[in-house]
């Protein structure tokens, strides 16, 4: 355990940060199974309708760091592309 006031205030620090982002990449996880979920249903507008809402939270977090800026735009490469095929379909 810190014993020094500035360790102990970076440890509730810790805390609060890591509750903060568990959740938020818990919302960005759903937000991307929401689509995924849309498209097995072979939903074309409720995919549409769910990765519009995804994008800028993907954009989001991976501006801050959450997640890596390369895995935001590979997610929502696969996925546009999986909603592409699904309308040529």
């Amino acid at each position: 355990m810190a014993n020094i006031k500035s360790a102990k205030k970076r440890a509730k620090q810790a805390v609060v940060r890591n509750a903060r982002n568990t959740s938020h990449r818990s919302m960005l996880r759903t937000a991307v199974k929401r689509i995924l979920k849309a498209i097995e249903g072979n939903d074309v507008v409720a995919a549409e309708a769910a990765y519009k809402v995804a994008v800028p939270i993907l954009d989001r977090y991976s501006a801050r760091g959450l997640i890596h800026k390369n895995k935001a735009a590979r997610h929502k490469s696969r996925i546009n592309t999986r909603i592409k095929a699904m309308k040529a379909a």
